[in-house]
């Protein structure tokens, strides 16, 4: 890693009489995986949104590679837990609308490569409606990565999945980042998730937010969630985060 990718500065959000995020500032720096967690409510998703260009700050701004951010860009795609694949559209479709108005030359091949990368090969020509909840999530983290995005912002992304397959979500976004290179911002209410997929953890505030602490993973990757060091960390979080 080296440099910074984002710089946040001083970030104020309100919505009427609420404030909803209080000064936020901090750095990410360039092929770095930071998590957030925070209270239900605490402005996590508004935060998000803001760094990623869809809503605007109050008071304060995001820089990405030095420049002030003023509205989405296509270094970087969002990733939620709504999901964004279009169901009239084969998942080899799919892809391919990624790349519709682009440069990338042979982008058949290229899509069947990311297809291959996330364990679809062979359900090119499937449609959303004939898959299961995880088989959905693969194609959009497919969808995102076949446009090589410098940025992936990441909002719950699998937390409408059920707990294995969440987990195997996870490894397989971890293999996948451990082969391509990528700045990630992840917002997430599983501390375990964070633990096993971040460099560095944010722990919001409750409403108006502020970063409260901020804890630094030192653990190499494939990581045991069993290990000591590992469930101390996930204590010091939840020590945080009043639990």
């Amino acid at each position: 890693m080296s440099g910074n990718k984002i710089v946040v500065d001083s970030i104020t959000k309100g919505f009427g009489a609420l404030a909803v995020v209080d000064g936020v500032s901090f750095d990410v720096a360039d092929g770095e995986f930071v998590a957030i967690v925070g209270p239900s409510g605490c402005g996590k998703s508004t935060l998000l949104n803001i760094i990623a260009g869809f809503e605007r700050a109050d008071r304060g701004s995001v820089r990405i590679d030095g420049v002030v951010r003023t509205g989405p860009n296509k270094n970087g795609i969002m990733i939620s837990q709504h999901g964004s694949v279009f169901p009239w559209l084969t998942v080899q479709q799919n892809l391919m609308f990624g790349l519709s108005g682009t440069s990338h030359g042979d982008q058949e091949g290229r899509t069947r490569r990311y297809l291959d990368m996330v364990g679809l090969a062979g359900f090119e020509a499937a449609y959303p409606h004939e898959l299961s909840g995880g088989m959905l999530k693969r194609v959009e983290i497919a969808r995102a990565l076949v446009v090589k995005p410098e940025i992936l912002y990441m909002d719950e992304p699998f937390s409408a999945l059920d707990a294995l397959m969440s987990l195997r979500m996870q490894t397989e976004l971890r293999r996948i980042l451990d082969e391509e290179r990528h700045t990630v911002l992840l917002i997430t209410h599983d501390v375990e998730e964070a633990i096993y997929l971040a460099d560095r953890i944010l722990v919001l505030s409750p409403r108006p937010t502020t970063i409260q602490t901020t804890f630094h993973v030192d653990m190499p990757h494939p990581r045991k969630l069993s290990d000591p060091r590992a469930q101390r960390l996930r204590e010091d979080i939840l020590k945080e985060l009043g639990l």
